[in-house]
């Protein structure tokens, strides 16, 4: 190459800028920077990995188009977390990785590197889960096992989380660690039991030195996945091995579980993250806005996090705030952030839930008859999360009204659907669901 890497980068990112969005631009281009361009492979670095599935799924027929016109060969292209080398050596690596493909140093399979416990912000609201987090990741198996966290929606449980597995897989990359969700445990136990593979299942989970179930609450009321992890539990333990659950609720609370699997929830440290206050809101978004290279200040993180008490929310107020000082070429002044976000008060309860079903349908492109009937294909699916989410968050239903709404379904079906899309606002702020979901709300908002 004539030109160095920065140069280049420099070129590529201008001639995307006028093919994308400048939200789109803003949050998922300007954090990144070109590695290497060597032997038709061009490795990008980005800030984490939601970026680059972002970039992969969206957009990297247009990357490719640039590079190739600039370098003025065919390339090929490859994404990595920035400060992580791909090894392409094909040695033992954790437990369940693919082997077919280039393994990524310090990445473990559906856990953010981002989460680690150096960008966790602190505050008496969650002090206890995070001293009690770093000690378990200091001496899995020992500390605390297992160790439950519990609490709302959106205060950082997961984070907590997947940072412990983090920290384990830094020191030792050698251990056996796993994520799940107990919708995709429970997924597994279904279809072990259907092909007739439980062999299979029970060694996966079994031989882990660090298993982490995210969401435990949803495998209420199912008897064999209970059996199956009760069994699961019983063994890692024996073996010292580390347990970590979360759940938006202590173990106490948790219904249609059987008491000897409960008695074992509470059988190490159960810690409760709570609602942040406004202090820890504002060290949040300017923990976020270093993330994107931003450049925010105290007096304007006080404005945003003055707008919501729903941390989730917060980083989608910071992006608003991000892309309108971007397309402005200003500085993120506190009058800026105030008219950005003076469209987004908080959610009016009481919206009528059929002009809600409505929206939601005519965005969607469905009747309301297929919103509340049986069909589970994929689109269907979404637009009643979306619709579950949206009636409890903008019309203050109850999760039973919600229910009765669509068709009769049962209160643990509406707390999952709007969970799920919680956590895909948190993971994936910037993705086409989830600017749907923010112009369906605008919508509601300005009806």
């Amino acid at each position: 190459m004539t030109e160095d890497n920065d140069k280049l980068w420099k070129k590529v990112l201008a001639e995307i800028e006028t093919e994308v969005s400048h939200a789109n631009f803003l949050t998922l281009f300007k954090a990144t920077s070109l590695l290497s361009c060597d032997d038709n492979v061009t490795t990008i670095g980005a800030p984490s990995t939601m970026i680059i599935d972002l970039l992969n799924k969206r957009f990297y027929d247009i990357i490719k188009k640039v590079i190739d016109k600039n370098t003025k060969t065919d390339t090929k292209i490859i994404f990595v977390p920035r400060g992580m080398q791909l090894e392409t050596k094909q040695d033992d690596g954790p437990l369940f990785s693919f082997s077919d493909k280039p393994k990524i140093v310090g990445h473990l399979p559906r856990v953010r590197p981002d989460y680690t416990f150096q960008n966790y912000a602190v505050s008496g609201s969650n002090q206890l889960a995070f001293v009690s987090s770093t000690a378990v990741a200091n001496k899995i198996g020992s500390a605390y096992n297992p160790l439950f966290i519990y609490g709302p929606v959106g205060v950082g449980k997961t984070h907590l989380m997947q940072a412990v597995a983090n920290k384990v897989y830094k020191d030792n990359p050698s251990k056996k660690i796993l994520y799940i969700t107990s919708e995709e445990f429970t997924n597994e136990v279904v279809e072990a039991i259907r092909t007739n593979q439980t062999s299979i299942m029970k060694k996966k989970f079994r031989n882990l030195e660090l298993l982490m179930i995210d969401d435990i609450q949803f495998i209420a009321g199912k008897e064999r996945v209970q059996e199956e992890l009760f069994h699961t539990f019983n063994i890692l333990v024996d073996n010292s091995s580390q347990i970590i659950l979360t759940s938006d609720r202590p173990p106490s609370e948790i219904r249609k579980v059987e008491k000897r699997l409960l008695s074992r929830f509470s059988g190490g440290l159960t810690v409760d993250v709570q609602s942040p206050d406004f202090e820890l809101r504002c060290a949040i978004l300017l923990t976020k806005a270093k993330k994107f290279s931003f450049d925010l200040s105290i007096e304007t993180a006080k404005i945003i996090a003055g707008k919501t008490e729903d941390t989730r929310e917060l980083e989608g107020m910071l992006l608003r705030v991000m892309t309108e000082a971007s397309s402005l070429e200003e500085d993120a002044s506190p009058s800026l952030a105030e008219k950005a976000l003076s469209g987004n008060s908080m959610p009016k309860k009481g919206q009528r839930p059929e002009e809600i079903i409505r929206i939601i349908c005519d965005f969607y492109e469905i009747k309301s008859t297929q919103l509340k009937g049986a069909k589970r294909d994929a689109k269907l699916v979404r637009a009643r999360q979306t619709c579950m989410y949206v009636l409890k968050k903008d019309a203050g239903l109850t999760y039973s009204e919600i229910g009765n709404l669509l068709g009769g379904r049962d209160h643990t079906t509406i707390i999952h659907g709007v969970t799920k899309i919680e956590h895909m606002l948190e993971q994936k702020s910037v993705s086409e669901e989830t600017l749907g979901i923010t112009e369906i709300h605008n919508k509601i908002l300005n009806n």
